[in-house]
């Protein structure tokens, strides 16, 4: 492997015959298809591997199949020729018109209908913005950011001070809560609310979220005690199994509506005693790049922005 200033770097082309082989799923396919011969391929295939330190390859019947080390690397690989293939194109195209990226993570519980409402604005941007979503956990999502493979985290709790590098809490909204059912599930809920939740069946967020510690508290204060039907820290799977008829729901004031007008939900009740708070987290202090400038737009004058630090 070559060595640049000391430290090993990638060699590229190593990584491309590799990528052509896992798309293909075969070696002669894709020699075949760069015009190199299977032995060179094979070998240089074979280089990479003893650079990365693993087998990226099994075989798999008169192919090969990706190892589990080989997926990570082949996930890896489409990232780096998708944006190398982007640069192609945007040095094809006159510089008014190039295309800004924006990599935006969401925490796996944040409310789809809200991250939606607060990228809305990436859409009507110009020049055109591309947009790239990822969901997942708040300490993956804070990592890739502060590597800047995201340029924006979208979440329902702030970062902590204990978190490894530094990051920016920006508010974005703060929203009371509106327990919503499907009408079929809502008529058979006796009572005014809130004792309409007593023994209901609840679709809850799970024991490690905030929101869900706010909500036992606040329904052992309101002498109500529904039935947990399950528990999810997804919230697009919640509102699946809402929409089903398992159990109410809750989500953030702000979007009740929207979320009663698309998908049929009734309210049941809102309370103003359990507040939830979003956040748009950077890497920086300073919104730099134009798409995030035109997502927090939204902030209010004093609204409260906190170092993770």
């Amino acid at each position: 492997m070559e060595h640049l200033n000391g430290p090993a770097f990638l060699n590229y082309h190593h990584l491309r015959y590799f990528w052509a082989v896992a798309r293909e799923g075969s070696l002669r396919k894709a020699s075949e298809k760069l015009r190199i011969s299977q032995p060179s391929m094979s070998t240089q295939i074979g280089l990479l591997e003893v650079a990365l330190g693993g087998d990226l390859f099994r075989p798999h019947g008169r192919g090969v199949a990706l190892t589990e080390f080989g997926q990570m690397i082949y996930g890896y690989a489409e990232e780096i020729f998708a944006l190398g293939a982007e640069i192609l194109g945007c040095s094809e195209q006159a510089p008014g018109v190039r295309s800004l990226r924006l990599h935006v993570g969401i925490v796996d519980s944040f409310p789809k209908l809200m991250s939606y409402d607060i990228l809305r604005p990436v859409f009507d941007h110009q020049p055109v913005v591309r947009l790239t979503c990822h969901e997942g956990k708040l300490a993956d999502l804070l990592s890739q950011l502060n590597t800047h493979r995201l340029d924006l985290v979208l979440s329902d709790e702030p970062a902590s001070p204990g978190i490894s590098g530094k990051v920016f809490n920006h508010l974005l909204e703060t929203s009371e809560i509106t327990f919503c059912a499907m009408p079929g599930l809502a008529r058979k809920l006796k009572g005014r609310f809130p004792r309409n939740l007593d023994g209901a069946p609840a679709l809850l967020p799970t024991q490690n979220c905030s929101l869900r510690r706010d909500l036992e508290k606040w329904f052992g204060s309101a002498g109500v005690q529904p039935r947990v039907v399950a528990e999810f820290e997804d919230a697009a799977l919640t509102k699946i199994a809402a929409t089903d008829g398992l159990g109410f729901m809750v989500v953030p004031t702000v979007v009740a509506p929207e979320a009663i007008e698309r998908y049929g939900f009734v309210a049941l009740g809102r309370t103003k005693e359990i507040e939830t708070q979003f956040y748009a987290i950077t890497a920086e202090r300073r919104f730099t790049h134009p798409a995030i400038r035109a997502i927090t737009a939204r902030l209010r004058p004093g609204k409260k922005k906190t170092s993770g630090k």
